[in-house]
């Protein structure tokens, strides 16, 4: 699995509207809007670098609004959450 976090400028009046339609694409888990120099985040899983390429720039590209991204890789997930998500399955 390989997850990449990427941080995005939206053109001001796009924001909402791009944020929801990235939150409809399969391979974005999550989209949060942010303060700071960036408008939106969004955590990107796919299967391998491959898949995460073609994401990039097949389906990300093409979302007009999007002025600016930058992709970081995560390597490792040292998330309480995640763990907890984990064992809390069936209770």
């Amino acid at each position: 699995m390989t997850t990449a976090i990427v941080l995005m400028k939206v053109a001001r009046k796009e924001i909402n509207n791009v944020a929801e339609e990235l939150a409809e694409l399969k391979s974005i888990s999550e989209v949060y809007s942010v303060s700071g120099k960036y408008d939106l985040v969004a955590i990107i899983r796919v299967k391998n670098n491959d898949d995460l390429s073609v994401f990039v720039t097949k389906e990300l590209a093409v979302i007009n609004s999007i002025i600016e991204t930058e992709t970081m890789l995560a390597f490792k997930a040292y998330s309480r959450h995640d763990l907890e998500a984990m064992f809390d399955i069936g209770n």
